[in-house]
């Protein structure tokens, strides 16, 4: 599975990397979610039309089929709408997770090295699953959008001074919208930040649970793992005061321009100037109107989206360990040489190697204290990191001149704790690019 993640990411193999069928599901959602919108705004209308009609004649005509299939379209488009988002938001994100993990395996080591395994984690699922929401709920935003904007310009052909009075009342929306969407940013930025640390130590514990247990620790790695829970309790807390500060100040303005409009509506009904139906549109269309504060939850959630990816872009767009043209000798013995060799690790030197030649069939044990540069020795002569000095040849090649395949191939890494998978054990010894 790490070999085909290297080579090609899952994504770009099924077109969640932005093309089909990732694009067209994002399509397919606006599509829909733009239908249900204008079906919405042109109900009211078609309804108003449809009771001046039965209250005059006792008969819609085409009128009333009309009004029927309006309700019945904007019901199936947001059946639709539901079904598509769900696998368009699966579908990207898979493809995002892809692609971080692509760029992840494929990154020079140093590069890779300051990312601890819990920040990974939760880059490749919390992140990667609100960043894969993203397409969607744009989608969705525009939509919208549309209906507000829709349903103002019906209520201005309906009656101007209705819309005008309902047009004083937005301006306040949009401050809360603009304010929720600034004060958000930086607080969902801060609860993931502090959601990565915690995920950090808790792996960092779950590797050493044996000198914990040995040690007598565990209260103390307990501590320190939930030291900042606190503050993303808070982090928590402020996040959701914002989202309902926002909500609550939308639910305020919204029943009150839908009541203020509806005020209006009834003296110009009185005065002669509108009908029955047309006080019903301008009720509905103040509605719709005012329904421009709901977005609140889908700019929370772009926003969510947008800190996300640049998350998940980091370990995307990380640099990605270059290789050479060259292959071995097709009858090379398989001798590991190293000359020269100094690695530097925070401004130390970890390794030191003048000049190591063990020859091809050899069983070789690398011993020695702790901290004393056993596993950087491992590393570098399978070039999981290269050398800050020196170089690291077999067979009397370099291995920063091979090519990815014959490196993988001819170089086989088993770690301390081996779990075997699918397959037999002799599949897992031989593990390679060639099968």
């Amino acid at each position: 599975m790490t070999r085909a993640a290297v080579r090609r990411a899952p994504g770009e193999r099924n077109g969640t990397d932005g093309s089909a069928p990732g694009r067209t599901l994002e399509a397919l959602v606006l599509l829909c979610s733009v239908g249900a919108a204008l079906a919405a705004v042109a109900q009211p209308l078609v309804l108003g039309r449809t009771l001046d009609l039965l209250l005059r004649d006792g008969d819609a005509g085409r009128w009333l089929p009309a009004s029927a299939g309006l309700l019945l379209g904007e019901l199936l488009l947001d059946s639709a709408t539901s079904l598509f988002t769900g696998r368009c938001n699966a579908t990207w994100t898979a493809s995002v997770r892809s692609r971080a993990l692509h760029g992840l395996l494929r990154a020079v080591p140093e590069h890779a090295r300051p990312h601890p395994p819990g920040d990974v984690g939760t880059r490749l699922t919390l992140n990667a699953a609100d960043a894969g929401g993203a397409p969607a709920a744009r989608a969705a935003l525009a939509a919208s959008l549309i209906t507000p904007l829709g349903a103002l310009a019906a209520l201005a052909f309906v009656d101007v001074w209705v819309a005008l009075c309902v047009l004083t009342g937005l301006p306040a929306l949009a401050l809360v919208l603009r304010s929720f969407a600034r004060d958000t940013g930086a607080t969902v930025a801060a609860y993931q930040r502090t959601q990565s640390l915690i995920a950090s130590r808790l792996l960092e514990t779950l590797e050493g649970t044996a000198t914990i247990a040995a040690a007598g620790t565990a209260d103390r790695e307990r501590a320190r793992v939930l030291a900042p829970l606190t503050e993303l309790a808070a982090q928590g807390r402020h996040m959701w005061a914002l989202h309902g500060r926002a909500l609550g100040r939308s639910a305020v303005l919204v029943p009150a321009l839908t009541l203020t409009a509806t005020a209006v509506g009834g003296l110009r009904l009185t005065a002669g100037e509108l009908s029955v139906g047309d006080l019903l549109a301008v009720g509905r269309y103040a509605q719709l109107t005012a329904g421009v504060g709901g977005a609140a939850s889908l700019l929370g959630a772009i926003v969510r989206a947008r800190r996300a990816r640049h998350r998940t872009l980091e370990l995307e767009r990380m640099p990605a360990q270059g290789y050479g043209t060259r292959s071995l000798p097709p009858d090379g013995p398989g001798e590991l040489e190293l000359r020269g060799v100094r690695v530097v690790r925070d401004g130390r030197r970890v390794l030191s190697v003048d000049r190591v030649r063990v020859p091809g069939g050899s069983t070789v044990a690398v011993v020695g204290r702790s901290g004393s540069g056993k596993s950087v020795l491992a590393a570098v002569a399978g070039r999981l990191t290269d050398p800050d000095e020196g170089h690291v040849l077999l067979d009397g090649v370099r291995l920063d001149r091979l090519t990815r395949e014959a490196l993988r191939t001819e170089v086989t890494y088993a770690f301390e704790r081996p779990v075997l998978g699918e397959g037999t054990v002799a599949e897992a010894v031989a593990t390679g690019a060639r099968r």
